[in-house]
């Protein structure tokens, strides 16, 4: 019972404290693999990075359309089934990759199995998101969200990139990938043995709506409410770096530079574990100095230059792990800068939040589908410098169609007196 008033303070609700222990074990167990498997891939069977980023865009396809059918087969059949539906998909396709394509170095294997894949753990992790906005209380659950994303981004790929750091010198990478499978198979049965509460066993959307009706209205909010488009395109540019950095800075940092596969691993997780921790505090600075502004200036342009920094300046100075540490650590203080979008967007559809929000996860499914589909498609012709300027660019665009997504007339940034928290963007 002591427990309680704790979960309750730090804003957790107490029925599902399992459910965010299983999100953030799985998603360790996902974000083990994030920091070498592109060049792994290249060296097993792809040939070649780019061959690589083919297999991890065909995955990315998948995380974008499991994270929009997240949202809508939750309301139709309920969030716990719809976790279940994606862990056994994770499970099944993960040793049907490992068994029959990346052990054999089958590439076109590769490409359906991994790719197949990707329809796990949106339908897993976001699933869950949904039973929390279905069971937390209103006046805590921008708190409730937030601990979502923290335990999110804090399995991958940081807490994920330290696991691989420790299990690849005794095992190797393709032993790391079946303890990865371990730790999502432990995350899944704490989620769904553990998590007890009633409202995520069932239907949620009213018994008239239909499957085909229920899906087509989580699209339609684009049109009728084209701001909420934009805020969809700002949440894609936000984490598409991400994913596709995940491409080739394995070889830049661990070959190119010397670093080798183990301080690559650390260095990722220092960049996204400044990240998780800046998130609350970004979150309290867009409800400060507004949502907008925030996500423009720290999140869009701060983006833009870390950037640029986090390639280039390890490639001026050469191989001081320091140097890229405080680099990395820049880029990640600048990706929380667009922590306020999970606020922003839904108030643009006061009358439709759901749907804003169903877009929004669209968006966060569609960064791991641009980022590698970008890399796929530049890298040869542009080489990894071109690719980063590209991010840049996009990073400059996202700061200026924040700048358009002003506010309905009726609703003001909360203050420190009205404050509504807020909740972390990575997915």
């Amino acid at each position: 019972m002591a427990a309680s008033p704790l979960l309750d303070r730090i804003g957790i609700p107490k029925a599902l404290v399992f459910g965010y222990l299983g999100v953030l074990l799985f998603m360790v167990g996902d974000g083990v693999e994030s920091g070498f498997i592109a060049p792994f891939m290249a060296d097993h069977g792809a040939g070649t990075e780019v061959r690589a980023s083919y297999v991890i865009t065909a995955y990315g396809i998948t995380v974008m359309l499991a994270s929009w059918l997240s949202g809508a087969l939750s309301d139709l059949w309920g969030p716990r089934r719809v976790m279940q539906l994606g862990l056994a998909v994770w499970i099944v396709f993960d040793v049907l990759y490992l068994t029959l394509a990346l052990g054999p170095q089958n590439y076109p294997l590769m490409l359906v199995f991994y790719g197949l894949r990707g329809f796990g753990y949106p339908l897993f992790a976001f699933g869950f998101l949904v039973w929390i906005t279905a069971t937390a209380p209103k006046a805590r659950m921008g708190t409730a969200v937030g601990w979502f994303y923290v335990a999110f981004t804090g399995g991958l790929p940081t807490l994920g990139s330290l696991v691989a750091g420790a299990t690849n010198p005794w095992f190797g990478p393709f032993g790391t990938l079946w303890i990865a499978l371990g730790i999502i198979a432990l995350g899944g049965a704490c989620c769904l043995l553990g998590v007890r509460e009633r409202t995520g066993f069932a239907r949620l959307a009213p018994p008239e709506v239909k499957p085909v009706q229920s899906l087509v209205s989580s699209l339609a909010i684009a049109w009728t409410h084209p701001k909420v488009a934009v805020g969809c395109v700002v949440r894609i540019i936000n984490t598409a770096p991400e994913f596709g950095f995940l491409v080739f800075l394995p070889t830049f940092f661990g070959k190119q530079l010397g670093f080798g596969q183990g301080r690559w691993l650390t260095l990722l997780a220092v960049i996204y574990g400044t990240n998780v921790f800046c998130n609350l505090l970004f979150g309290a600075i867009g409800d400060k100095i507004g949502w907008r502004r925030t996500i423009a200036t720290f999140g869009g342009l701060g983006c833009a230059v870390t950037t640029l920094t986090l390639y280039f300046v390890p490639l001026a100075v050469g191989p001081h792990y320091w140097v890229a540490l405080l680099v990395g650590m820049l880029y990640g203080v600048t990706l929380a800068g667009f922590v306020s979008i999970s606020a922003l967007v839904p108030a643009l559809a006061p009358d439709n939040k759901g749907g804003a929000m169903a877009l929004l996860n669209l968006g966060a499914g569609g960064a791991a589908f641009v980022g590698p589909a970008i890399v796929s498609l530049f890298l040869a012709p542009l080489g990894p410098a071109g690719v980063v300027l590209i991010f840049a660019a996009l990073y400059g665009v996202a700061a200026l169609l924040t700048l358009s997504l002003k506010l309905p007339d009726n609703h003001t940034t909360p203050t420190p007196h009205t404050k509504t928290p807020t909740a972390a963007t990575h997915a």
